[in-house]
């Protein structure tokens, strides 16, 4: 038996998955695979893993069986379900919340025009089915700005100055996120207006979607892109609550073909859109975009 552990260096595309492998002693291995070929594998990285591993152990991996760990160190892999996901348009329904009065934001974006004459404009159909107001309201303070009455004044996370003039409704909140989870939705997105500043509504309608039950993922723009511009914070949020659903079932399908050991004896990272890793608890749609 070869005596060392296996690297593999995995890019899981939408037509083929090509499967790279440093072996005990630095010999190295590739391997492409179809990424969907249900007749003879359930994961494409995975068989990849299996087959180098057996060819080079000399001894069985039966692939009805969960892979043996043991002479595994690290995994890298890049994937393109997100990508493929959200070209064509096959993520998770989603609803958007956002402060009253924005509803159409998103829809009307920033306004830039690549082609500015153009009286043709095609834009990208919206990733989220419905929208839902919430009744909430956080402005920044200026300079010299004095404090009104019963109006809370606190410092957010950045250090500015932030007046709540309106608190989060969360009675009203329930109802509406009970109506979208009745009626099949099961990502939320969230984009109140400074919550990069002042995030705390924002994680309030987080704790209320939780105790709603029912969504796979609640995505929180000052959590998931904590920057200034609602517009692209909201984009970056909705991608993540559409995606990760996605994601999430392709990695509990891919994972649940090892022993139960996996997670204690080997590194898994998976690339992330800007080119950095990621490990598996952090890997998420509006991440794995570009993986």
């Amino acid at each position: 038996m070869v005596a060392g552990k296996f690297k593999f260096a995995i890019d899981r595309g939408g037509t083929f998955t090509d499967v790279f492998a440093e072996g005990p002693g630095g010999k190295c291995r590739v391997l492409k695979l179809l990424s969907e070929d249900p007749a003879n594998y359930p994961d494409a990285p995975r068989e990849g893993i299996r087959r180098i591993l057996e060819q080079e152990l000399g001894v069985a991996h039966p692939p009805d069986r969960p892979l043996d760990t043991s002479r595994i160190e690290s995994i890298r892999m890049g994937t393109t379900v997100a990508t493929n996901a959200l070209l064509e348009r096959k993520g998770a329904r989603t609803a958007l919340i956002i402060t009253r009065g924005f509803r159409d934001l998103l829809h009307i974006g920033t306004q830039s025009r690549p082609q500015i004459f153009d009286l043709r404009i095609a834009t990208p159909s919206q990733l989220y089915e419905e929208v839902i107001e919430v009744d909430e309201r956080v402005v920044l303070c200026q300079d010299g700005d004095t404090e009104e009455p019963g109006v809370p004044v606190h410092t957010g996370v950045t250090g500015e100055r932030v007046a709540v003039r309106r608190a989060l409704d969360e009675t009203a909140l329930r109802a509406k996120l009970e109506r979208v989870a009745a009626a099949g939705i099961r990502s939320i997105a969230v984009a109140l207006m400074h919550s990069y500043a002042y995030p705390e509504h924002e994680r309030a309608v987080g704790r209320v979607a939780a105790a709603v039950g029912g969504f796979e993922r609640v995505s929180l723009s000052s959590a998931v892109m904590p920057m200034v511009k609602i517009v692209s914070r909201g984009y970056t949020a909705t991608a993540d609550a559409y995606l990760t659903p996605c994601v999430q079932r392709y990695l509990d399908g891919f994972l649940a073909g090892f022993d139960d050991q996996l997670l204690q004896r080997v590194s898994i990272l998976f690339m992330q859109s800007d080119g950095g890793l990621a490990s598996i608890d952090d890997f998420s749609g509006s991440r794995a975009i570009l993986s």
